[in-house]
């Protein structure tokens, strides 16, 4: 295959206030070294595609206010692959602009339409084991090549996870299978039932599709927000690029991917992929994906002295020290001047925006 065929859209525009205080919405969760390795998520994702995808056609999507911060920790990239989100409406208006874009690139680079593979990912995900990541993707794009189908990788779920969505296959021989249901975070007790079943797997959030695949289904089941983006041949990959998608973008619905596309077309497959992988949507996801010491607790920064605790995740400041005793399977965050103390198994229950306005009145 012709690599230079193949390009790449990394998504990262989100806020991450799952995170709070760590992750703000100036310095959201794909912008910070969480396993204080010296790299971002946004930076281990990108590096992650390099190695089957040609720099050059690694695009990143974000919001104009991360523009600067996107710039310095990919100083490798030039600024016309950075594309600025002026407002956030989730995953279809996004993967919209950016399949627009690399349309017209493709054909400002060829002299001709060419039917360019695209593979998007989130720039907030944890992969281990990439050279199977590199095959999966691989064996992705090649198979998009030669097929008008919207592939999504899809992992075999290990434990009945709330958190995540699902996808159920229709079961077959082939390696890659049908799509018959997509379900959104689940009740306990349905999750339970799906990993019974054997026939759902978790929805990690990358696509695969050829460029010509993809703009079809946008354009028959989203028709209106399509015609938006009607005159984008005239400027994108021009100087008047960013004016075009500040006037439209604010227009188009606040939908993802799956509800505007995937749940609704007949051409959606799966593929299974077996490398280690976590979305890092929750603390707990962090936790699961860190190293432990002894007693199961974790220090991602800082330092922590634990005694008679078990299972705790602490982050704080650089040169900050916890002395945490008699907790068990608790968050202790820290930015600035808040500090967030949590049991895990409520971390979704804290209302973070009061919580941050309380602090503020108060300093």
């Amino acid at each position: 295959m012709n690599n230079k065929l193949n390009y790449c859209v990394i998504m990262a525009g989100g806020i991450g206030n799952r995170f709070w205080p760590v992750s703000t919405m100036q310095q959201p969760k794909q912008f910070l070294d969480f396993f204080g390795i010296g790299k971002s998520l946004l930076q281990m994702t990108v590096d992650r595609f390099k190695g089957v995808i040609p720099t050059e056609n690694i695009l990143v999507v974000t919001n104009v206010l991360y523009r600067d911060v996107v710039m310095q920790q990919l100083p490798e990239f030039k600024s016309d692959q950075i594309l600025l989100e002026p407002s956030r409406r989730n995953t279809a208006p996004c993967i919209a602009y950016a399949m627009t874009h690399i349309k017209r690139l493709a054909f400002s680079r060829m002299g001709r339409d060419e039917n360019v593979r695209v593979v998007v990912a989130p720039s907030d995900h944890l992969i281990l084991q990439e050279e199977k990541f590199h095959h999966v993707i691989e064996e992705g794009l090649d198979f998009v090549a030669d097929h008008d189908s919207l592939l999504t990788v899809g992992i075999q779920p290990t434990r009945p996870e709330v958190e995540y969505g699902y996808i159920q296959m229709i079961m077959s021989d082939e390696k890659i299978k049908r799509v018959k249901t997509f379900t959104e975070k689940p009740s306990l007790d349905l999750a339970k039932v799906f990993m019974a079943s054997g026939e759902f797997l978790w929805n990690s959030g990358m696509y695969m599709w050829n460029i010509h695949t993809i703009l079809n289904e946008l354009n028959r089941f989203m028709p209106d927000m399509m015609g938006l983006f009607a005159q984008s041949d005239k400027h994108m990959c021009t100087e008047g690029e960013e004016a075009y998608i500040q006037q439209i973008f604010p227009a188009c619905p606040n939908i993802s991917i799956d509800y505007g596309v995937m749940e609704k077309a007949q051409n959606v497959q799966v593929m299974l992929a077996d490398f280690d992988w976590s979305d890092l949507g929750t603390w707990g996801a962090v936790y699961d994906a860190s190293k432990k010491d002894e007693q199961g607790n974790v220090t991602l920064h800082g330092d922590a002295t634990y005694s008679d605790s078990t299972g705790n995740i602490v982050c704080l400041r650089t040169g900050y020290t916890a002395l945490i005793r008699g907790l068990s399977h608790y968050i202790v965050a820290q930015n600035d001047n808040v500090i967030m103390i949590c049991p895990k198994w409520e971390e979704g229950v804290i209302d973070k925006e009061k919580a941050s306005v309380k602090i503020k009145n108060k300093v």
